[in-house]
């Protein structure tokens, strides 16, 4: 991939006065504008400013474009889609890429999932895989398995069944009383990734299983990575053990990869450390490398089946836009991509450098943890970060990271150079030693400019 230069890329003017008077961002308020970055054009690992400035993208994008910007495979992919099918109802239709891209996700995925559902976001795909869950009990005629059990501190989404899984004090619940669904919480994974495992890490989430199986549809995590609830790394033993667990006590295990899939680990998929099977899984963000949205949610011939006999006879959802053609030509390219081989020797050297060049973090007096896995990178302050303040400070060395809660984090696409990782690093690591040695200045200190805990799995 070669890039443009760029007074290639012409564009109207951004209207800024517009943006901040009618547009509502992710979190944002209409009372209190925050700064936005007007970006033109991408291309490779970088975003292009309207002021002509380019910025190393530290995020991909929310962690979906894995691939870089602008890859001629994906775009020759999606502009020959475009010009035959970009979209076709897919209720009593099919055509070629949603078959060409199940069939890839039936491969890839493990043994025991056969059945896909092609949603149309992350979020939408765990309501897909609840639904499914609910559904399923009641083909195997336990209507009363209502209930779902999940850990804290963790993130499925910002819709109103996904949100009734994320973490109770951090996520959106307090917001919505009680037209979010009150479900079972057992304490977020304490043994961490590369750690000892303790055994007495099961203890909580095993004691309401032995009280609430009954009630409890599913259970459904996060493997190996709580995302947006804390960037979390925390051991396989418990993902086993929870396996164990669902089977002991008939309960469903959802799988939520939809930050972790497609290699950002280090494995293909995060469960696969802890060599364990879903018996529904989600799938999204990096699904069509992050050029357009789409999502999936995998489950069993057994759970179909459970689903099939419920008293509608029929699975109860049906999106618009799901199965979207030209989504599905832009995942089939993206899967091309990663089916070449070459995704676990860039994940492999991002994490390795990552280690090499965050290490010496540690030693800043504002800094808390500093923790790697795969191709992410996480430094950890003890306070929460003025995120706006903080994306000026870096978008002023020539990099795009955006922080949230205590964390300065990256998580680059597979395609980064060694030179522009380097970038991402050097800043992240001058901005917590700015922290550290202004006695906090960039910190929050009355936490207007937070952002909320939780980023959206859109």
């Amino acid at each position: 991939m070669t890039s443009k230069p760029t007074s290639d890329y012409h564009t109207s003017p951004i209207d800024y006065t517009f943006d901040s008077q009618h547009i509502w961002h992710p979190y944002s308020s209409m009372q209190q504008s925050q700064a936005v970055t007007g970006v033109v054009a991408a291309d490779g690992c970088e975003l292009i400013l309207d002021d002509g400035r380019r910025l190393v993208d530290g995020t991909s994008s929310w962690w979906a474009c894995v691939h870089g910007y602008n890859h001629p495979s994906i775009v020759a992919a999606m502009q020959t889609q475009l010009h035959t099918l970009s979209h076709v109802m897919f209720g009593g239709i099919t055509h070629p890429p949603a078959i060409e891209l199940s069939k890839r996700l039936v491969a890839m995925t493990s043994e025991s999932l056969t059945k896909v559902f092609l949603a149309d976001s992350g979020s939408i795909a765990v309501e897909v895989a609840l639904k499914m869950a609910l559904q399923y009990w009641q083909g195997k005629q336990q209507p009363q398995k209502q209930r779902v059990l999940t850990v804290k501190n963790g993130y499925h989404g910002d819709t109103f069944a996904a949100m009734s899984v994320c973490d109770p004090e951090g996520g959106m619940h307090t917001m919505f009383g009680d037209a979010v669904t009150q479900q079972l919480f057992a304490p977020a994974p304490q043994s961490q990734f590369g750690q000892d495992f303790e055994p007495s890490d099961l203890d909580e989430i095993s004691q309401l299983m032995a009280e609430q199986h009954p009630h409890i549809a599913a259970v459904i995590i996060e493997p190996i990575l709580q995302g947006a609830g804390g960037m979390r790394f925390y051991h396989p033993e418990y993902l086993r053990g929870l396996r164990k667990l669902c089977d002991k006590y008939n309960v469903l295990l959802i799988l939520d990869e939809i930050a972790t899939g497609f290699g950002r680990t280090g494995k293909l998929f995060a469960y696969q450390y802890a060599g364990i099977e879903a018996d529904i899984l989600c799938l999204g963000k990096a699904l069509t490398g992050g050029y357009i949205s789409l999502a999936a949610t995998l489950c069993s011939d057994d759970v179909a089946l459970g689903v099939s006999q419920s008293p509608s006879g029929v699975f109860m959802h049906g999106p618009t836009f799901m199965g979207n053609p030209l989504a599905c030509a832009a995942a089939c390219a993206s899967l091309d991509l990663l089916q070449q081989g070459h995704w676990p020797q860039q994940v492999s050297q991002i994490e390795a450098q990552l280690k090499q060049e965050l290490a010496d973090a540690i030693d800043y007096s504002q800094v808390a943890d500093v923790r790697v896995l795969g191709a992410i990178g996480v430094i950890e302050m003890r306070h929460t970060v003025d995120t706006p303040r903080l994306q000026q400070l870096f978008a002023e060395q020539g990099v795009w990271i955006r922080p949230f809660g205590k964390l300065i984090y990256i998580m680059p696409p597979y395609v980064i150079s060694a030179s522009q990782l380097s970038q991402l690093t050097q800043a992240m690591k001058q901005v917590a030693k700015h922290i550290s040695d202004t006695s906090g200045l960039g910190i929050d200190q009355d936490q207007r400019h937070e952002e909320p805990k939780f980023i959206s799995h859109g």
